[in-house]
């Protein structure tokens, strides 16, 4: 589709820059892409800024969300008619009412609250970083250890507020989803993937076999063929 943006949307305990190999792999395509920089302060709050930018482009959109990124563009979706498709990577897909920290949980398989340090603020809540001795297994175990201690470092922390507060009514139900996600996911069990990506009917799920929670940087080849297939779908 001429003309058409991919903004990318990242979720907890990363950052923009985590796109970056999927990025020049679109660009290489041809395509254009935007990084979104998800405050991760509230589910609510960080959903209108993504629809924001959403509404700064003037063409099609497909939306790409990493983690909890996936329930920032099921919500950043609504009312937005230039967008043409969701891709979940790694990511959760709420209903109406769920938060992550309910979905995380439902299924056994996450072992991402024995990692959490938290960060007392000034007005009551938290913010939640993982141990950056921990990050490494728990986040990006098939990373480079020298680059897992880098995106440790870099890492953003997600508010408590983000992850308790449940969904509006998301977009999916309504748009064509693609679903990727790796069979070694230790921040959300595989199983939770696997019924979020049925419930949502997506057009494809790719499992990748010993890909971790970031597989946004460590196999980006596979992320941004999901998303280019997306992208021909709708076009």
């Amino acid at each position: 589709m001429s003309g058409l943006t991919v903004v990318l949307v990242h979720g907890a305990f990363a950052e923009s820059a985590s796109w970056s190999g999927v990025i020049s792999r679109l660009q290489q395509a041809g395509h254009t892409a935007v990084a979104a920089a998800n405050p991760l302060r509230s589910l609510s709050g960080d959903a209108a800024f993504v629809s924001s930018v959403v509404g700064s482009i003037a063409g099609p959109v497909v939306l790409v969300g990493h983690s909890y990124g996936g329930a920032v563009i099921s919500n950043a979706a609504a009312g937005h008619d230039n967008v043409r498709a969701l891709v979940f990577v790694a990511a959760f897909a709420p209903l109406e009412g769920e938060s992550i920290l309910e979905l995380s949980g439902r299924l056994p398989g996450s072992t991402l609250g024995d990692t959490l340090a938290p960060v007392s603020l000034g007005d009551g809540t938290v913010d939640l970083y993982i141990r950056q001795d921990r990050f490494h297994g728990q986040f990006a175990a098939d990373v480079p250890a020298a680059d897992a201690a880098v995106l440790a470092a870099t890492q953003r922390p997600l508010r408590d507020v983000a992850l308790n507060e449940g969904s509006g009514q998301p977009a999916w139900p309504s748009l064509p989803s693609w679903f990727v996600f790796g069979d070694a996911d230790r921040n959300i069990p595989v199983e939770m993937h696997r019924a979020m990506a049925e419930r949502a009917g997506s057009k494809g799920t790719i499992e990748l076999a010993g890909a971790s929670h970031a597989l946004t940087v460590s196999r980006p080849g596979e992320v941004a063929d999901v998303i280019g297939t997306a992208i021909a779908a709708v076009g």
